[in-house]
């Protein structure tokens, strides 16, 4: 089978090195240009020292990528929407890794941006990244967002439990959150003194993450959802672990909750449901989930409250970022969902 070519725009980043590490192992793929104008005419490996030996790319400067089948832009939040116009003509598929074409409305993005969105007319262009719920559309689409982290992982967590209506529209959302989701630029929090050891509340209210869960659980209730994030920074390099607190509906037991994960999540090759009776890993852990493209899910039902507790673990680099867009990029190319994203993960680690 002819390979496909592959580009990167803004490579150096950690969503970049994600990109480049996986895709090198891509049987279908050939990656022809990644581009970064601070580490330009440098080889990758200087930005990205565990692919040392495995290419001799070499960084280049955006204004000399060419023509390519797919287009995978990893830049900061607020870049790409000034650049999508011409992006259009690099390649006739693109996937964007950052916010701004996940919300398919102007005026919400401003809400939660906080700037106005600059090519509003090609919002609706982009179909939402996460592969469990838009597989038909992603397969016939030229254009993908990809979710947020804390988003992809809170949203598969809470699909079933709302498409099913097994649970009320309160749903409180306790999200820790690792260095990395924080990007390559330093800044005073991610100084190692300040760091390290922390478990630190930094936005308890207002994560603009909630606009993606909200987006995207609406079509399947009548009821206006009520979603509350608060985001807390731990001492970890990668990783998010969200606990849900929701309120089961009358008369719902565990039987129901177990039944609506595994009628929407069976056959899903990156979905695992993790609930044991005992042992150290009864519950989803983000630890051993590094480097994997898995969300693992778990609950528990509290009889004396009346809560249902729901625990989800992605790796925020890959399921929440360069695996869910090489996710979708297999599924645009009619490739089997999970090539070049087998990797299961380190124990101990």
């Amino acid at each position: 089978m002819k390979k496909i070519s592959v580009a990167i725009l803004g490579g150096s980043g950690y969503a970049g090195g994600e990109l480049i590490r996986i895709l090198l192992n891509h049987p279908n793929v050939s990656l022809d240009a990644v581009t970064s104008r601070t580490f330009q005419g440098k080889f990758v490996h200087s930005a990205h020292p565990n692919v040392r030996g495995r290419t001799n790319l070499q960084f280049i400067d955006p204004r000399k990528l060419t023509r390519y089948d797919i287009l995978f832009v990893a830049l900061p939040n607020g870049v790409s929407m000034h650049m999508m116009h011409e992006l259009k003509k690099k390649a006739p598929k693109i996937i964007d890794l950052g916010a701004d074409f996940r919300l398919n409305d102007a005026q919400t993005f401003t809400d939660w941006y906080h700037t106005p969105h600059t090519a509003p007319q090609l919002m609706k262009d982009f179909i939402y990244g996460i592969t469990e719920l838009h597989r038909s559309e992603i397969t016939k689409s030229h254009y993908v967002a990809c979710g947020g982290c804390e988003a992809t992982v809170s949203i598969l967590s809470l699909y079933p439990l709302i498409k099913h209506k097994l649970i009320e529209k309160n749903i409180i959302i306790d999200a820790k959150m690792s260095s990395s989701q924080a990007g390559l630029i330093p800044t005073l929090s991610s100084h190692h003194p300040e760091r390290s050891g922390v478990v630190r509340s930094y936005m308890p209210t207002g994560h603009r993450h909630t606009a993606e869960i909200v987006a995207e659980m609406s079509p399947y209730t009548t009821e206006k959802l009520d979603v509350a994030i608060s985001a807390t920074s731990l001492d970890m390099v990668r990783g998010i672990l969200v606990t849900i607190h929701t309120t089961p509906r009358s008369g719902v037991s565990e039987k129901d909750i177990w039944r609506a994960y595994r009628n929407e999540y069976a056959n899903e090759p990156f979905v695992r449901i993790v609930k044991e009776r005992s042992g150290l890993y009864r519950y989803p852990e983000p630890k051993i989930l590094a480097g994997t493209n898995f969300c693992d899910i778990g609950f528990e039902m509290d009889s004396r409250s009346n809560r249902l507790v729901v625990i989800g673990a992605i790796d925020n680099l890959v399921k929440g970022t360069a695996g869910q867009a090489i996710q979708d990029m297999n599924c645009m190319f009619g490739f089997a969902e999970t090539k070049g994203l087998e990797f299961l993960g380190l124990h101990p680690i």
